[in-house]
C-alpha cells in the first residue's frame, strides 16, 4: 500500500506548529546538500548508461528475462527496474533490480540508485575479491557518536567478518561471501552519495531496493524495503510451488520494531489503517514511512531507519525456473503463489511481466474500488533458454517498447524538473487526525483473475498525471502539515 502517510486530509489545529523539529532537520539537511556538489555524478555524464550493451531498464526482454512497469494512479510513476546481462563484462552474469521510489522526489531517487547502484556493486565486487579487508572502510569515521545507520553497518561488518569462520566457508561458496561484502559496501556508498547530492532531496523521499547477482547457479540478493523476490520452482511432485527469497522489511517486523525505537523512533498504525506500522519521527506525526530500511529518508536516519540491505543466498537446481523481482503494487493485490502461476501460464516469456502488471492492475480495482492503483514494476528473470511452461525468446536481440531516442536519453533530465505532489497520496483514507498504536498483519489476499497471457492487447496509457510545483525549501515541510505529537491527547 501506501509508503508515506498522505498529509492531504490533515489539517493543524489551530495555532500549532507544522512539524517544527521537521522543518529545523530539513533546514540543516538542506545547508549539507547546498555545499557538497562534487560528490554526485551529473546527468549528463551518465547518457552512456543507457547504450551499454544488454542493460535494459525500459519496458520489454531479452534472452533472458522480461521486464514492465506502469504508472498508477497516484502520480508520476515511482518505479523502476533493470537488467543487465553480461554484468560487468562478466559472462553468465546477471544484475537484475526493482527500485519503488516514495515522497515527492521517489521517482528521482529510484531512478538514481537504479543507475548507479549497479556500478557502485561491481567495483566494490573487482576489489573484494580477494575478500581481504572488502569491508574496512566501513570502520572509518565512526568517531564520536553514532546514529543508527553507522551502528548498524558497524554490526554488519562484525557479522560479515564472523562470518568468515569455517562454518560459513563451508555453507556457502566463494562468490557469497563475496557479493555479501560488496553488496554491504555498495548500498552503504550508495546512500552516503544521495545525501549529499546536489540536485535530488532525499531528506523526505526514498526508494526500496531488490537487487541480485546471478553467475552460474549461484545468486546473492540484496534487499532493502518491502519490494520482493519470489522463486517460481517445482516440488518433489513437479507441481509449480512459490519460495519468498526476501523479507519484507517493515516496522512490524520485532527486529525493525526494536532497532527503531531504540533510536528514538516511533512505530505505531493508525486506526483506520490498522495492518500498516509505520515509522514516525520522536515528536512529530511525520513522516508515517512504511518500511524500516530504504535509501533516502534522511529525516528518519538518525531514528532508527537503516539502509543497510538484507543478503541472502540460493543455490539453482534444476527444478528452479524463473524469479520474479517486484514492487508492492504487485504483492499488495496477488499472493506469491497467484504471481508464479500467472508467469508460469505465459505462452511466451516476453510478455510474463506485462501479464503480471496487468492481472494486478485488475486486482488492485477489484479488491481496492474506492483506492488509487498503484505503480507496478516487475523482472522476471528466466534460468534456462528452454521451458515446459515458457516458450524461447525467438529473437536474441534485446526487445523494448517503442520510445524515441530522445526518450532514452533526456530520461534523467527530465527528472530534474522539479515538480513535486503536493501530498503523497496513501491507497487508505483518513479520517481524522487521531492516531493510536497498531499492529501490522500481512494481507490475506486472494483474487480469482482470467488470465490470457496470448492476447497482445495495447498498452495501458494510464499516465494522466495531477502535478503542481511547490516552491522553495519549504516544499517538504507543505507536505507534512501536520500537528505536534502530544502525547496527553
Amino acid at each position: 500500500m501506501g509508503s508515506c502517510f498522505s498529509a492531504e486530509s490533515r489539517s493543524p489545529r489551530p495555532g500549532s506548529p507544522s512539524s517544527p523539529h521537521l522543518a529545523n532537520m530539513k533546514r540543516r539537511n538542506s545547508r549539507k546538500v547546498l555545499g557538497s556538489r562534487n560528490s554526485s555524478f551529473d546527468y549528463r555524464k551518465e547518457e552512456p548508461l543507457h547504450r551499454i550493451p544488454g542493460r535494459l531498464f525500459l519496458n520489454g526482454y531479452n534472452d533472458v528475462a522480461s521486464l514492465f512497469t506502469q504508472q498508477g494512479k497516484k502520480g508520476t510513476n515511482q518505479d523502476a527496474m533493470i537488467i543487465w546481462e553480461n554484468f560487468g563484462s562478466r559472462t553468465d552474469t546477471v544484475f537484475c533490480g526493482v527500485f519503488d521510489g516514495h515522497g515527492p522526489y521517489g521517482h528521482m531517487v529510484a531512478k538514481r540508485v537504479r543507475d548507479h547502484l549497479p556500478l557502485k556493486l561491481n567495483a566494490h565486487w573487482e576489489v573484494s575479491k580477494s575478500g581481504a579487508d572488502a569491508l574496512r572502510e566501513i570502520n572509518l569515521n565512526t568517531a564520536g557518536s553514532m546514529n543508527s545507520e553507522q551502528t548498524s553497518f558497524l554490526t554488519a561488518d562484525e557479522e560479515s567478518r564472523a562470518s568468515v569462520d569455517l562454518e560459513e566457508t563451508e555453507k556457502y561458496p566463494e562468490i557469497f561471501q563475496t557479493l555479501k561484502e560488496s553488496f554491504l559496501k555498495a548500498f552503504k556508498v550508495m546512500d552516503r552519495d544521495l545525501r549529499t547530492h546536489a540536485s535530488i532531496d532525499c531528506f523526505c523521499s526514498g526508494t526500496t531496493a531488490v537487487t541480485l547477482v546471478k553467475q552460474g547457479p549461484h545468486i546473492v540478493i540484496g534487499n532493502v524495503g518491502d519490494s520482493r523476490a519470489v522463486l517460481g520452482t517445482r516440488d518433489e511432485d513437479n507441481s509449480l510451488i512459490a519460495v519468498q527469497l526476501t523479507v519484507d522489511l517493515k516496522p512490524n517486523l520485532p527486529a525493525e520494531a526494536e532497532r527503531i525505537r531504540k533510536y528514538k523512533g516511533r512505530v505505531f498504525a493508525l486506526k483506520d489503517e490498522p495492518e500498516v506500522a509505520r515509522v514516525w519521527l520522536p515528536n512529530s506525526n511525520a513522516p508515517g514511512l512504511a518500511m524500516a530500511r530504504a535509501f533516502g529518508d534522511f529525516c528518519l536516519k538518525d531514528f532508527g531507519l537503516i539502509s543497510v540491505p538484507e543478503i541472502s543466498y540460493w543455490h539453482v537446481s534444476e527444478k528452479d525456473e524463473f524469479i520474479v523481482l517486484a514492487t508492492d503494487g504487485i504483492w499488495d493485490v496477488l499472493s506469491n503463489k497467484e504471481v508464479v502461476d500467472i508467469v508460469a501460464s505465459c505462452r511466451a516469456r516476453t510478455s510474463a511481466a506485462r501479464a503480471l502488471v496487468e492481472t494486478a492492475v485488475r486486482a488492485w480495482r477489484y479488491k481496492y474500488p474506492t483506492s488509487k492503483v498503484d505503480d507496478c514494476a516487475v523482472v522476471c528473470l528466466f534460468f534456462d533458454s528452454t521451458s515446459n511452461n515458457l516458450s524461447t525468446v525467438s529473437n536474441a536481440n534485446a526487445k523494448v517498447q517503442p520510445v524515441s531516442m530522445d526518450q532514452v536519453e533526456n530520461e534523467n533530465e527530465k527528472d530534474n524538473n522539479i515538480n513535486v505532489l503536493t501530498s503523497v497520496d496513501r491507497s487508505g483514507t483518513v479520517g481524522s487526525g487521531k492516531v493510536v498504536p497498531g499492529g501490522n498483519e500481512d494481507l490475506d489476499l486472494d483474487v480469482d483473475v482470467d488470465l490470457d497471457c496470448s492476447k497482445e492487447e495495447e498498452m495501458n496509457s494510464e499516465i494522466g498525471t495531477d502535478w503542481s510545483a511547490l516552491e522553495g525549501v519549504s516544499r517538504v515541510n507543505t507536505l507534512f502539515n501536520l500537528p505536534r505529537f502530544d502525547p496527553g491527547k
